[in-house]
């Protein structure tokens, strides 16, 4: 074959090579076979686009989903993987609940007040239920409903006196809960507003009891719920407020009928979103110790919330329905006589226990303008009691506050004095 002899034209140069582009293969080495190269470093190959990607020209990185079922493989019975794969979404929350632990000290079972309150508030929905399949909240027809169902359904009477005595015992129980509370300062920081809502609870069964209280049709209540509901009407804006409860000038069948629906629908959906709250605060925040108890010792250990401290509630629970089920038996609510608003009031007309101290109150106060001052009065006093958490600075801060101390040893006292003075003076009467 003939060599190419072919010479470049005069005045030109070659061609300076370019430099190479970066990740180009680099020339071969001496020795090595003509056309060979260096193989390139392999890129990270990326995942195929869809199609309609690739036409558009904009790459789309396929979507990482987490497993549906994280606890798909884990070692449990059939029935309990069953469960597992349907509701795995609360399984952090029972290992939550299995590392939470309370506090044991010489106060620690003051603990127990809340859920025991919790306990008579679910029989007070299971039993009413019940009672609504023969309750009829009207005026010709409430009182006799009240009398078929103490007479004529099997078991009825224990069904009513169950459900008139938990109320009682549940309103017992928020207050001890309450005060107990307020004396530990366990209300203190991060607390303040599990405090504020169990104030609010507290209120919110003080209205279950004062609606239910006219429910039964009977003289006692029929007037004293006339009573209770004239005190308002010296406050501005009572008088309105006071037209709307009782729908009317009067207390009547109208009256009955709202007391009613505020029972058995407004209140009880109030308290289950405040009760929702307070519960969901009271198990991120957990049970708080006494100031000064941890640095000093007195911390004798800690319980298990679940199952320890639970089974315990629980122990609590079966005393707190023994003795509702003892006094429903041996100490039963009489039903009395029918309502008669032509009739005078019959003597003796007062509100349930847990109104006493603020009905003494409004008696003591007999001059002039001296309604409108007890109102004014328990307004502020119940203010103040809210917003403690907020105003007690030092309890915040760790430190004893005895001033606060003080203060709800005087509340305390209020209460208790003026109930027993309304218990003593109508106990004496015939």
């Amino acid at each position: 074959m003939a060599e190419n002899t072919q010479k470049p034209a005069a005045g030109t140069a070659p061609a300076k090579p370019k430099p190479a582009a970066p990740g180009a293969a680099k020339p071969a080495a001496k020795g090595a076979a003509p056309g060979a190269a260096k193989p390139a470093a392999k890129a990270p190959a990326k995942p195929a686009a869809p199609a309609a990607a690739a036409q558009s020209g904009v790459y789309k990185p396929p979507v990482d989903r987490p497993d549906p079922n994280p606890f798909k493989d884990s070692k449990m019975s059939v029935l309990g993987s069953w469960f597992q794969e349907r509701f795995y979404m609360i399984m952090p929350i029972l290992d939550y609940l299995k590392k939470k632990e309370v506090p044991k000290h010489r106060l620690s079972f003051w603990y127990y007040f809340g859920g025991l309150g919790l306990f008579f508030f679910i029989i007070q929905i299971l039993t009413g239920l019940l009672l609504l399949q023969y309750y009829k909240p009207t005026e010709a027809e409430a009182f006799a409903s009240f009398l078929f169902i103490q007479g004529e359904v099997p078991f009825g009477w224990l069904l009513r006196q169950v459900h008139a005595w938990s109320a009682n015992l549940m309103i017992m129980m928020l207050f001890i809960h309450m005060f107990s509370t307020f004396f530990m300062k366990s209300y203190r920081k991060p607390r303040e507003l599990m405090w504020v809502s169990g104030f609010i609870l507290l209120v919110l069964s003080l209205g279950f009891g004062f609606t239910g209280y006219l429910l039964p049709w009977n003289e006692l209540a029929f007037f004293a719920t006339q009573v209770g509901t004239e005190v308002p009407k010296v406050a501005p804006g009572g008088a309105f407020l006071v037209e709307i409860l009782r729908g009317g000038p009067e207390v009547g069948g109208e009256t009955l009928t709202r007391m009613f629906s505020l029972h058995v629908v407004l209140l009880p959906g109030l308290v289950m979103l405040v009760l929702a709250a307070h519960l969901t605060m009271v198990q991120m925040l957990g049970t708080s110790a006494p100031i000064g108890y941890k640095e000093a010792g007195l911390i004798k250990g800690y319980d298990k919330f679940f199952p320890t401290f639970l089974a315990k509630d629980g122990i609590g629970w079966l005393i707190g329905f023994a003795l509702l089920i003892y006094l429903a038996v041996m100490f039963p609510w009489e039903i009395g006589v029918k309502a008669d608003a032509l009739a005078s009031a019959p003597v003796g007309i007062k509100p349930e226990w847990y109104f006493w101290a603020q009905f003494q109150l409004l008696k003591d106060f007999t001059f002039e303008g001296g309604e409108l001052l007890a109102i004014i009065l328990f307004t502020i006093g119940g203010v103040v009691w809210m917003l403690v958490p907020f105003i007690d600075r030092q309890a915040s801060q760790e430190k004893k506050s005895p001033i606060f101390t003080v203060f709800g040893i005087l509340v305390l006292a209020f209460l208790l004095v003026n109930t027993y003075r309304v218990y003593a003076e109508y106990s004496a009467l015939p």
